[in-house]
């Protein structure tokens, strides 16, 4: 996903049209790909980038483009954040993750000082604007299970503005961004599938006829050809506000 997000944080960050040397937080950063593209667009201040997996914050820490960032191991829903003490606070690709994302965000509006910006962007699962939509479609379609996460209601348009104006926050606005990305062939995009855990174990868990069944009406529905590029398109959702 951390391609994919890199794709989507350009449009995101032209969209706050915030100026240079602010104060963020990047909130459930992971290994850090948002981050870097935060630092190299936004020159801030500082950055601060929070996420409970020390694994995807050792990996941050190690990208020569968060050089000027720090990371700390914390939780969403209660982050380890003075009060307003950030003039920024996104999450990317965080929200439809968290059991309580009201309260997540809630957390986001506390760490930022007045007139700040809080802002997120998720992908539109309900919309079907996964980036491993066509592979989750197959996946339905031969019989199998597939797992959302545990808030994917906040990823819609309508629950993020309402979500945002619960928190108090005015002048909420949202948008989609469709993000389009290049792939080698159909393999490189079939490889992505393996960075999901649950996918991973389904591929693992099926006989390998059942898996190349599954890998034909992929690329079936894709109306790819085997060896050539294929470009493909996700959209998210983004909402922003600013604190009183």
């Amino acid at each position: 996903m951390g391609r994919w997000s890199t794709v989507v944080a350009g449009p995101f960050l032209d969209w706050l049209a915030l100026p240079e040397g602010l104060d963020w937080l990047d909130d459930g950063c992971g290994s850090g790909s948002f981050t870097e593209v935060l630092v190299s667009r936004q020159r801030p201040l500082s950055v601060v980038g929070v996420d409970p997996s020390p694994a995807q914050l050792a990996f941050a820490r190690q990208r020569i483009g968060t050089a000027r960032a720090s990371f700390v191991d914390g939780d969403a829903q209660a982050l380890p954040l003075a009060d307003a003490s950030v003039d920024v606070a996104v999450m990317a690709l965080v929200l439809f993750f968290l059991p309580e994302p009201k309260q997540g965000l809630q957390e986001l509006a506390r760490v930022v000082r007045s007139g700040g910006t809080v802002a997120a962007y998720h992908w539109d699962i309900e919309g079907g604007g996964l980036p491993l939509e066509p592979i989750m479609e197959a996946v339905r379609a031969e019989g199998h299970q597939t797992h959302r996460p545990p808030s994917a209601w906040a990823a819609s348009l309508d629950a993020s503005q309402d979500l945002w104006c619960s928190a108090g926050l005015v002048d909420v606005q949202t948008c989609q961004i469709r993000a389009r990305r290049g792939f080698d062939s159909f393999e490189d995009f079939w490889r992505t599938a393996y960075g999901s855990p649950r996918l991973r174990d389904l591929f693992n868990s099926i006989s390998p006829t059942a898996l190349q069944r599954l890998r034909d009406r992929v690329l079936d529905g894709l109306g790819a050809v085997q060896g050539a590029p294929l470009v493909l398109e996700a959209k998210a959702n983004a909402v922003r506000g600013r604190r009183p």
